[in-house]
């Protein structure tokens, strides 16, 4: 059938301007778009900084006339930081207002980037790396909470891929950039090429970014002190053994760490307005998500090291050229991210994160099949896998948490999303070099993972076997973060009443 005519009295006449609800309707998309602009932007810079410091560990170290072990530590910090602050930052948002956190974030890194590349020694890089990684903090957990509050439902799985198109391009010149600006005009600058670009996101973000309301609640300070004392001596211990072995100091650390989680849980349910609303966990979409997005950093991100390990040490290849083989992979992740969220949008999140979650098992399960005479074009095309994993996975996962989450909390919530990833992000690390550490002395695996050792005859065989059964591990924990993918149930509308959460991300309720 044809469809009705337009009556001449409602056509708009030829050449008229456009209405004010047309002009409205441009305003709200140019805001869109500034917005992912500044949440991409945010996420890759954290991104770059968390790799481009590697390969100019041992430039880094000769110049300033460290040891690799306490060069190292501008690595260790920044994951340290991140992990123990991101929840924090983000109910930082929610109290004080997401955009004036998240510029704040901008303002502190870019401070901690210049701060990094005058530093003098060493143990001021350390520093200066630490306050970079404050920032860092607060702009990985705030991004998700400002897309969530800013974006509407049919749009944000899209939002969200631009995350891990963000995360991706980041990771792929954080590999670049750190061999070719330390060879080229040298290490420092590798810091100082962040502050024009967060001079330029601070002035965009000013304009742009949503000026919600302060709302008139105490920050947490119990929760807060609780739950950064857990999570910094569970990390610092964990670590410590992981570089130096087995002491009843560190097994004490961790052990601390581990009774002060209980007691930080406590206080928050007699708290009236909590750091993190732990009641909401109960919501096994949320609950189940959360769990995932942890497993999946655990058990994937210390394959990322292993197989560096892999090809400086065993293979014999340049840090810059080890890294180049896993840049196929970022670029499918980021290519796919944006895409997948599209499909996020109109599916629904629970297909998607448990496909995300296999092929990247299936990953971890083709390089299990290396050996040291292995061909290496292998790992380029094992890596395009891994990249059609990520780019489903994240949007989903992210989505599926973020609509669940209570409007007055996106900010904690998105918080606590960030530090799981970060934590299992470091315990890769951390499970990396024991893996190293139990092969080879642990000066040898500090040197094998910053390429300036490698592995010879039966040595490097013996370090093969071992990364053979920590990927076996690996995919076993990816399984498992599978299961909680699937087992969270079909996606479901947000509950009516009250504080409800956001509904969108999550997609329809069709039992995908």
């Amino acid at each position: 059938m044809a469809p009705d005519p337009v009556s001449p009295a409602l056509a708009p006449a030829a050449g008229a301007a456009p209405g004010p609800a047309a002009e409205n309707e441009r305003a709200i998309a140019r805001r869109e778009a500034s917005i992912l602009v500044l949440t991409t932007i945010g996420i890759l810079m954290v991104a770059v900084d968390s790799t481009i410091v590697i390969l100019a560990l041992p430039t880094m170290a000769r110049e300033l006339s460290a040891p690799l072990e306490t060069i190292i530590w501008t690595i260790l910090i920044y994951l340290l930081i991140t992990t123990a602050l991101t929840t924090q930052a983000g109910r930082l948002g929610d109290v004080l207002g997401r955009g004036l956190v998240y510029n704040a974030g901008f303002v502190i890194f870019t401070i901690g980037s210049a701060l990094c590349g005058l530093a003098p020694n060493a143990e001021i890089l350390i520093v200066s790396r630490a306050v970079q990684a404050i920032g860092g903090a607060i702009l990985w957990a705030n991004a998700s909470a400002v897309i969530t509050a800013s974006i509407p439902p049919s749009r944000r799985g899209r939002a969200f891929g631009f995350i891990v198109f963000g995360y991706s391009v980041g990771a792929i010149l954080g590999i670049l950039l750190g061999g070719v600006i330390t060879t080229l005009i040298g290490w420092r600058y590798i810091f100082f090429i962040n502050i024009p670009i967060g001079i330029v996101a601070v002035a965009l973000g000013l304009r742009t970014l949503p000026r919600t309301q302060r709302t008139k609640v105490a920050f947490d300070v119990p929760g807060f002190l609780l739950f950064s004392s857990a999570l910094t001596l569970i990390c610092y211990g964990a670590i410590e053994i992981a570089s130096f072995g087995v002491t009843m100091t560190y097994l004490l650390y961790v052990g601390i760490g581990l009774v002060l989680i209980p007691a930080f849980a406590a206080v928050e349910l007699k708290t009236a307005r909590p750091m993190v609303d732990l009641r909401v966990l109960r919501d096994r979409v949320l609950g189940c998500s959360l769990a995932a997005g942890f497993l999946q950093a655990l058990g994937y991100l210390s394959v990322i090291f292993l197989l560096t390990m892999y090809l400086q040490g065993v293979r014999g290849l340049s840090p810059l050229n080890a890294s180049l083989l896993l840049v196929p992979g970022y670029i499918v992740g980021a290519v796919l991210g944006p895409t997948f969220g599209r499909r996020v949008d109109r599916f629904g999140t629970r297909v998607l994160m448990t496909g995300g979650v296999v092929a990247l098992t299936l990953t971890v399960l083709c390089y299990s099949t290396l050996t040291v005479t292995t061909w290496l074009g292998w790992i380029p095309v094992i890596s395009l896998i891994q990249g059609v994993g990520a780019g489903m996975f994240y949007p989903a996962n992210t989505s599926a948490i973020m609509s669940r989450a209570p409007p007055s909390a996106l900010g904690s919530i998105s918080g606590l999303r960030g530090t799981l990833s970060n934590m299992g992000t470091l315990l890769s690390f951390v499970l990396a070099l024991t893996i190293a550490s139990a092969s080879v002395p642990r000066y040898v695996a500090y040197e094998v993972f910053l390429g300036t050792a490698s592995l010879a005859g039966g040595l490097g065989a013996q370090f093969v076997g071992g990364i053979h059964a920590a990927l076996y591990g690996s995919a076993a924990i990816l399984a498992t973060a599978a299961l909680f993918a699937w087992l969270r149930g079909r996606d479901l509308p947000a509950p009516a009443g009250g504080d409800r959460p956001l509904a969108g991300g999550g997609g329809p309720a069709n039992g995908t």
